[in-house]
């Protein structure tokens, strides 16, 4: 897989350098380079990227601002020489933030992190485009990407899912860690089967027939409690109302 990606920075020494970062990485396609933000906007509206490197501080408009005007598909990696930004970066859910001076190590990396998620979220497509056909002893599955492996999922074998900005959390029966994924978990939600699965909290969806205890609102699996939002009550409660013995 090859990314598309764009870099912003007034500093041009800093542009030059990140341009020859790019260039050094095979995975990366250099679409555009901007000096100015204002023509940064402009450019990328006509030609989204994949993966923007994006300065934070600059004259015109901020990196902060640049960044809420991009496209929702277009990921973010924050680059500035002043640490106390880091914080605002994730505010904004950035992929990553390199602090400059930048070596080529760390833009690698970040490089990387971001291949791992478009991966990811390729991998999910498709396997949401194929979802419903079965295994040969005809269990159902979902395929992640974790730690840059592809792990197929049977969907009998998930208890829970929790969301953690960009990652999710993914609780297997008899399987003492969970699986991390690089996703949403609107994502997640969009690519399982509601019959089977559902949202109880912003934060959590549960598979329904591995709901074994509730307590006091709070929905059991061992040693930890799943909470119950409002929001979601109802359909979990009518979900339990037609499955109660009266």
């Amino acid at each position: 897989m090859n990314l598309s990606c764009a870099i912003v920075d007034d500093e041009p020494l800093a542009l030059d350098l990140l341009e020859t970062y790019v260039n050094k990485t095979p995975f990366l396609q250099l679409q555009g380079k901007y000096s100015s933000a204002v023509v940064a906007m402009k450019g990328l509206q006509e030609n989204p990227v994949d993966l923007l490197f994006l300065d934070i501080q600059m004259p015109e408009l901020k990196g902060l601002e640049v960044s809420q005007m991009v496209v929702p598909e277009t990921r973010i990696i924050f680059t500035t020489a002043f640490s106390q930004y880091a914080l605002d970066s994730y505010r904004v859910n950035a992929l990553d933030y390199l602090l400059k001076p930048i070596s080529y190590k760390e833009f690698l990396e970040a490089s990387n992190k971001a291949l791992a998620w478009f991966e990811m979220k390729e991998a999910s497509q498709n396997a949401a485009n194929g979802h419903g056909e079965d295994t040969d002893n005809g269990d159902e599955f979902i395929y992640v990407k974790s730690d840059y492996k592809l792990i197929q999922i049977r969907l009998d074998d998930i208890l829970y899912i929790e969301g953690l900005k960009d990652y999710v959390k993914i609780y297997l029966e008899h399987e003492p860690r969970p699986i991390l994924s690089l996703m949403s978990l609107k994502s997640v939600e969009e690519h399982l089967p509601s019959s089977r699965f559902l949202r109880v909290h912003r934060s959590y969806i549960v598979q329904k027939s591995k709901i074994r205890l509730i307590d006091r609102g709070r929905i059991v699996f061992g040693k930890e409690y799943i909470p119950i939002s409002d929001s979601y009550k109802q359909e979990l409660q009518s979900y339990l109302n037609n499955k109660t013995i009266q």
